[in-house]
C-alpha cells in the first residue's frame, strides 16, 4: 500500500479541523502558542465543541506535522510572532506563500507543501494566527503585554471555533481586536 493510500485511509477517520500550536513554554513570550492551545482545549470541552477539533502542540513545526493535515478541511497554525502589529496577525496561507513571521525555522507553508509530496489529497484550507511577542529569553515567563495579546487572540479563536468554515475564517483575515471604549 502506498503512502498516499495509507494517508487516505487514515484521513477518513480524522476530525475536520486541526489546530497546531507551537512554542517553548520556557522561552518567555514563545509560550503563547502552548498557552492558547491549553486554554482553547478547556474552552472547547466546556462548550461541547471538542469533537470537531484536533489540538496538537509542539515546540516547533516539523515535516512530520504534514501527516496531521491529511484529510482535514481546515488547519490553523498558532505561534508567537515577532515584529507584527499588536495584538496579532491572522491570515490565510497556502503552500506557495512563504511569509511567516513566526519564531521557528519551519513555516506553516513549508508543512503544507509536504502533504502533496506524499501523494495525499491537497492540503486543507489553512490559516496562521501569529500572536505578538516581545521577549523570548530562556527562563522568563510571558510578559504582561504578550498575555494581553493572547487574550485578544483567544477571543478570535472562540469566534473561529464557533463557525469552523473556511468562508467564516477568511472573513476575519486582517481583522484586529479593539478594546471596548
Amino acid at each position: 500500500m502506498s503512502i498516499g493510500a495509507r494517508l487516505s485511509e487514515v484521513a477518513s477517520d480524522v476530525v475536520p479541523v486541526v489546530i497546531l500550536a507551537v512554542g517553548n513554554p520556557s522561552r518567555g513570550d514563545d509560550a503563547l502558542g502552548p498557552l492558547l492551545l491549553d486554554r482553547l482545549g478547556d474552552w472547547l470541552a466546556v462548550e461541547g465543541l471538542g469533537a470537531g477539533f484536533d489540538l496538537i502542540g509542539d515546540f516547533q513545526l516539523q515535516v512530520e506535522h504534514a501527516l496531521d493535515l491529511a484529510g482535514r478541511r481546515l488547519a490553523l497554525f498558532i505561534d508567537a510572532a515577532q515584529g507584527v502589529p499588536a495584538p496579532y496577525v491572522f491570515r490565510e496561507t497556502t503552500t506557495g506563500a512563504n511569509r511567516s513571521p513566526t519564531t521557528h525555522a519551519l513555516s506553516p507553508e513549508a508543512v503544507l507543501a509536504v502533504l502533496p509530496l506524499l501523494g495525499a489529497a491537497p492540503p486543507p484550507s489553512a490559516f496562521v494566527l501569529g500572536v505578538r511577542g516581545e521577549s523570548f529569553v530562556l527562563g522568563e515567563a510571558p510578559g504582561v503585554a504578550a498575555l494581553a495579546h493572547a487574550d485578544a487572540a483567544f477571543a478570535l479563536l472562540q469566534l473561529l471555533c464557533r463557525v469552523p468554515e473556511r468562508g467564516a475564517w477568511a472573513a476575519r483575515v486582517g481583522s484586529r481586536w479593539r478594546p471596548a471604549v
